[in-house]
């Protein structure tokens, strides 16, 4: 019988890493350049219809007020994030074999699709036909799943989970995150103070969301235990600071967000790549 399975060499992740510099360097010149031009725009968008709603920003609507400006550094410090995330994860994991980071690259690459955002001024300028707005956002939206699910596959690996089937796995995300997608509605007439567009069932994908980063964490607890060592542990609550600081930095819409996002997704991702550098450097 003749098996689909497939584990990537190294050089074959090496190379996923390169393409994840060069695609984050090109998103950095888009923003760049973007701004140069939407900068002028946002005095003229107006109030949104609504401010986005999460834990933070439950607490920080009490004292600071939506800016469009806070939200363009939030998309311009993920995106940074994205391309010295992945060159640093190049740096320190070209020889050393980890299964994991493998996921945890494709989720920081995934942040460098956060330029997509910037769509939304720019269509003050240029008018964009709804048509191109909504497949941007679905594009958007899938990429956003793809990363989540790519950091809980990151913790299935550690918990156990056969590393030798790494296409089966990607594939099973793209099927998943394309799935959920497809299903969304998305207004392109009305979107939020973080320059997301409104899309429907939000409250059902938000549950999606919770209990994806609550398993993620069960699964590096997990491998603590199977395997064990408490650096897994401190795997595990990197993972919680990195899911929270990308949920800032996707919906803030004021000053705090960019510094609260940035500290909060740094920390973690610190966590999660030095402590797995330590337990496969030896291995």
């Amino acid at each position: 019988m003749i098996s689909y399975s497939y584990n990537m060499t190294l050089s074959e992740r090496n190379v996923l890493f390169k393409t994840g510099i060069i695609f984050s360097s090109v998103c950095t010149l888009l923003m760049m350049t973007a701004s140069f031009l939407v900068i002028s725009v946002y005095p003229g968008i107006g109030d949104a219809i609504r401010r986005p709603m999460n834990a933070f920003q439950f607490i920080a609507a009490f004292f600071l007020s939506s800016s469009y400006y806070a939200v363009h550094v939030s998309i311009a410090i993920s995106i940074l994030f994205s391309l010295i995330g992945i060159i640093l994860i190049h740096s320190f994991f070209e020889r050393t074999s980890a299964p994991e980071i493998l996921y945890i690259a494709i989720f920081t690459i995934s942040l460098a699709f956060e330029v997509i955002r910037i769509i939304l001024p720019l269509h003050f300028l240029f008018n964009f036909p709804a048509y191109y707005m909504r497949a941007a956002f679905r594009v958007l939206l899938f990429v956003r799943f793809f990363s989540l699910f790519s950091l809980f596959a990151a913790g299935l690996c550690s918990a156990g989970l056969d590393v030798q089937k790494t296409r089966n796995i990607i594939f099973v995300i793209i099927i998943a995150s394309f799935i959920l997608t497809l299903g969304v509605p998305i207004d392109v007439l009305n979107w939020d103070a973080s320059l997301n567009m409104v899309i429907g069932f939000s409250s059902m994908f938000r549950t999606i969301e919770i209990v994806t980063i609550f398993t993620t964490m069960i699964s590096f607890l997990i491998a603590a235990k199977v395997r064990g060592s408490k650096d897994y542990t401190y795997i595990a609550a990197g993972t919680v600071l990195v899911l929270a600081g990308r949920d800032i930095l996707l919906s803030a819409d004021n000053w705090a967000g960019p510094f609260f996002g940035i500290l909060l997704l740094s920390t973690g991702t610190w966590f999660l790549c030095s402590k797995l550098h330590k337990i496969h450097l030896w291995l």
